[in-house]
């Protein structure tokens, strides 16, 4: 069951996270940083990881409601790494040794065992303060065949009912630690929330966790959703309402919102009379918005500064340019538009000036997929790792996601469904969620899939779910 986060409610809700748990998040006595040898990290071979196996025996609890805290978060733990490519979790019914103490160093040759043969060890215990009810969660991550503590690390929060936010620190540290890439499990996932059979504009905002867990309605006075956009730096999402014209009695409009998560305030971006606003997403830094803008039978690109509110004018080509989505340096734009007679994927530069194309000559747009007669790209979206631009190729009666290099080449097909689109990257670009509808009839559902093309899951949601956004990991101050 979801419930519904007004805008009050959000800053309730926000407050108590932000100011009494996130707000206060705190390290303790732990060094945080790897000793001065050899790391222990996750093989890749070229885009496939070789997955390093991990062992997360529940951690050991103290003080009231301490061990139930500690099994919740050792099972989201072993959750969070098990869902990630890199990660091979093993079975803890196969543990010879079951509770750990984390101020003892492990018996290494109780996980060398044949049917273990684990490669990284986690331990780890929770401490809530019988007092003032703060809790401590501590860890340290063994590197097992190299009889070496790798890393270790302590939080300390006011209060246990965030434990679940923790959890996911934790990962996003054994992550980063073990691969060398940034942890993406503190983050959240915006989509349109969609009773089966609607209409298909009808749909609500909604959050989740990026493991689909705390999935709750974002307002509760708008029924028809489109397109909601996360900020790559905070808490604010963009997105287009269908809402009743002012003017016309019985008409519908589509104005496009910011909304800020973290108070609750909401303004109107875009709207006007004659004209569509649509598709808007957020420049690297925040600052602005890059959107289309449909007017006397012409759909383009433009880009509205949020500060000044000044509007640019990118795209004047006679062809449909939509879907616009920024490079991570904020230099360049990636486009889906006809104007070479079907949809295919462009480039241009973010002012619009002329630039020179990956396959010779000059332009102000560049195409980069060329694909076979009865297939055309869409929803192209950059990779924040800025190597990879994400899309969904329709044809032969199915609709995949793949992923393709600026320059059109590496383009490597990802998924197999009947219906799969709008891709939206991880945090630190190593997976991909979409949208997949499975057959004709069925009702659309959120799945994710590694960067590899391996680790295909679907991200749980109490209703049918489109139009997922990923959002940054979770700031702690």
């Amino acid at each position: 069951m979801m419930t519904t986060k007004t805008a009050g409610g959000i800053v309730q809700f926000f407050n108590r996270l932000a100011l009494g748990v996130l707000g206060a998040i705190a390290l303790v006595s732990f060094a945080a940083q790897a000793p001065a040898h050899a790391q222990l990290r996750a093989q890749v071979v070229g885009e496939q990881y070789i997955p390093l196996r991990i062992a997360v025996p529940d951690f050991d609890g103290t003080g009231p409601n301490a061990a139930q805290i500690a099994q919740d978060i050792s099972n989201v733990l072993r959750a969070d790494l098990g869902s990630s490519a890199p990660f091979r979790v093993l079975d803890k019914t196969a543990f010879i040794e079951k509770d750990l103490d984390i101020t003892l160093q492990p018996i290494f040759a109780n996980w060398t065992v044949a049917g273990l043969e684990t490669q990284a060890l986690v331990v780890g215990n929770v401490v809530v303060n019988t007092a003032n009810n703060a809790m401590t969660v501590q860890f340290r991550l063994w590197d097992v065949y190299g009889q070496k503590l790798q890393y270790e690390m302590g939080y300390e929060v006011p209060t246990p009912l965030n434990w679940r936010r923790l959890a996911h620190k934790v990962a996003d540290d054994i992550f980063t630690q073990l691969t060398g890439d940034p942890g993406y499990f503190d983050s959240r996932v915006v989509f349109v929330s969609k009773t089966p059979g609607d209409e298909p504009f009808k749909g609500r905002l909604a959050i989740m966790d990026q493991d689909g867990a705390n999935a709750e309605f974002l307002l509760s006075n708008y029924a028809a959703v489109i397109n909601p956009r996360f900020s790559p730096t905070d808490q604010v999402v963009l997105y287009g309402a269908y809402i009743p014209d002012p003017r016309y009695p019985g008409a519908t409009l589509l104005r496009t919102y910011l909304y800020d998560l973290a108070t609750g305030r909401q303004e109107i971006l875009a709207e006007g009379a004659g004209q569509l606003d649509f598709s808007a997403r957020f420049s690297p830094d925040g600052k602005s918005i890059v959107f289309n803008r449909a007017e006397r039978g012409n759909t383009d690109i433009y880009k509205i500064d949020l500060a000044s509110r000044r509007l640019t004018r990118l795209t004047t080509d006679s062809s449909i340019d939509v879907s616009p989505s920024f490079s991570p340096d904020g230099t360049q734009i990636v486009f889906q538009s006809d104007r070479g007679g079907s949809k295919q994927l462009y480039i241009m530069n973010a002012d619009g000036s002329r630039m020179s194309c990956p396959r010779g000559g000059s332009g102000d747009a560049c195409r980069i997929t060329f694909g076979e007669a009865g297939y055309s790209f869409t929803d192209p979206v950059w990779s924040p790792r800025g190597d990879w631009i994400a899309f969904s190729r329709q044809g032969g009666g199915q609709f995949v996601i793949g992923v393709i290099q600026k320059d059109g080449s590496g383009m490597r097909i990802l998924t197999d469904g009947y219906q799969d689109e709008s891709p939206t990257w991880s945090p630190n670009g190593r997976v991909i969620a979409f949208e997949r509808t499975a057959s004709r009839g069925a009702g659309p559902k959120i799945h994710s899939i590694d960067l590899t093309g391996r680790n295909e899951r679907r991200l749980p949601t109490p209703r049918d779910a489109t139009n997922p956004t990923w959002g940054p990991v979770l700031k702690m101050q």
